[in-house]
C-alpha cells in the first residue's frame, strides 16, 4: 500500500479487494490495518503532530484567516525559523517590520512617505543635510594645502587674483608705475593678475590690461584700468585720474583728485579690483588706474584629498612724483571653495 506519487492513496496489500464469499482471513485484515496506519503516518496532521520531510508545493498558495499581528519572529499567521525565498512580487497589506539589516540588490521604489526611527547618516544622504546643505571655505591671503573634508562629494571653486595698482603722478622726480597684482592658483586653476598702471610723466598711457583666468568651467578677463586722455602735447591737464579696472566681484578703486599729495583709492580688498590713479593739477599729468584680475570657477566632483592653492597680493601704487601723489594699490584676491554633501 503506498502513495502513487501524484497524491493517490492506493490499497493493494495481499488480499486485497476482498472478495465476496471470502472466509475472513486475520492475516489478510491486519495486513490491510497496517498498511492503513502506515498511510495515515505519512500523512500531515491539521494539529502539527507530524513534520513534514520534504518541501510541499500549494497549487493555490496559502491562507490563512489569523488576524495575528507580526510583531516578533513568534507571532502572525505564519512563522520561519529559516530564510525565505520569494521568486516574484512580494505585497505587504500593512506595516512590515523588520528587525536585522536589510540588504536590496536592486532599486528600491517608494511611492509614499518614508519615516526612519534613526536619521541617516549625512554620508549617506541622510536627514542631517537639512541643516548641512554646504559649508563654505573663504581664503583671503597667503598659500597653503586646501584639504577636502571628510564625506564631501563635490566642491565648487571660485577664485578672483590681484588686481594692479595704479601709476603715481608728478611733472618730475620719476613718478612710479604701479606693480601688478599676483596671481591666484588652486591646483591647476589659475586666476591671472591685473597689471599695474603707468606713472604720467609723459602722458598719453592707457591703463594696466586686466588678467584673465584659465584651467575652470568659466574663465572670464576683469576690466582694464581707465586710460588718462588728454594726456598728450599739447598737454590737456587732467583734474581727476583714472579709476582701476574692476574684475568680476567688482572692487576698482576710485581716482583721486589734483595729484598734489593725494592717493588713489585703493582697490577693495579681495574683489582684485585695480588701484584708482590720482589727478593731474596746472603741471601734473593724471595716472592711468590699475587692471582689474581675473576670475575662475570650476565644479570639481570627487575631489582629491587636498588641493595646493595660493591667493595673489594686489599690486602696489606707484609712488609720486614732483607735485604728484601716489597711485592706489590693487585689491587682493580671495578663494571660495563651497563644499558638498550630495
Amino acid at each position: 500500500m503506498s502513495y502513487n506519487g501524484s497524491g493517490t492513496f492506493n490499497i493493494n496489500s495481499t488480499g486485497q479487494p476482498v472478495v465476496t464469499g471470502t472466509a475472513i482471513s486475520s492475516t489478510v485484515f491486519n495486513a490491510f490495518t497496517a498498511d492503513i496506519g502506515t498511510g495515515l503516518s505519512t500523512a500531515l496532521t491539521k494539529d502539527g503532530q507530524t513534520v513534514a520531510t520534504a518541501r510541499i508545493p500549494f497549487a493555490a498558495g496559502i491562507n490563512s484567516s489569523l488576524v495575528t499581528d507580526a510583531t516578533s519572529t513568534t507571532t502572525g499567521s505564519i512563522i520561519t525559523a529559516g530564510g525565505v525565498g520569494i521568486a516574484k512580487a512580494l505585497f505587504v497589506g500593512t506595516t512590515a517590520n523588520i528587525a536585522g539589516a536589510t540588504t536590496l540588490s536592486s532599486t528600491l521604489g517608494v511611492t509614499g512617505a518614508v519615516t526612519l526611527s534613526t536619521a541617516l547618516p549625512v554620508a549617506s544622504g541622510g536627514t542631517g543635510l537639512t541643516s548641512i546643505a554646504h559649508t563654505v571655505q573663504v581664503f583671503t591671503s597667503g598659500s597653503g594645502t586646501y584639504t577636502t573634508p571628510a564625506n564631501v562629494k563635490a566642491i565648487w571653486v571660485r577664485a578672483v587674483g590681484g588686481g594692479g595698482g595704479a601709476g603715481g603722478s608728478g611733472s618730475a622726480g620719476s613718478p612710479a608705475n604701479g606693480t601688478s597684482g599676483g596671481s591666484t592658483t588652486f591646483s591647476t586653476l589659475t586666476a591671472n593678475a591685473g597689471a599695474g598702471g603707468p606713472n604720467s610723466l609723459t602722458g598719453g598711457f592707457t591703463g594696466g590690461s586686466a588678467g584673465g583666468g584659465a584651467g575652470g568651467d568659466i574663465n572670464q578677463t576683469g576690466n582694464p584700468g581707465a586710460t588718462a586722455p588728454g594726456n598728450s602735447s599739447p598737454a590737456l591737464f587732467q583734474n581727476y585720474g583714472c579709476n582701476g579696472g574692476a574684475s568680476v566681484l567688482g572692487g576698482g578703486g576710485i581716482a583721486a583728485s589734483n595729484g598734489a599729495g593725494g592717493t588713489g583709492g585703493a582697490g577693495t580688498a579681495n574683489s582684485g579690483g585695480g588701484g584708482g590713479g590720482v589727478g593731474g593739477n596746472s603741471v601734473t599729468y593724471a595716472s592711468a588706474g590699475g587692471g582689474g584680475a581675473g576670475y575662475v570657477e570650476k565644479l570639481i566632483a570627487a575631489p582629491a584629498a587636498t588641493y595646493a592653492y595660493a591667493v595673489g597680493a594686489g599690486g602696489a601704487g606707484g609712488a609720486s612724483g614732483t607735485g604728484g601723489g601716489t597711485g592706489g594699490a590693487g585689491g587682493s584676491g580671495v578663494i571660495i571653495v563651497t563644499e558638498y554633501y550630495v
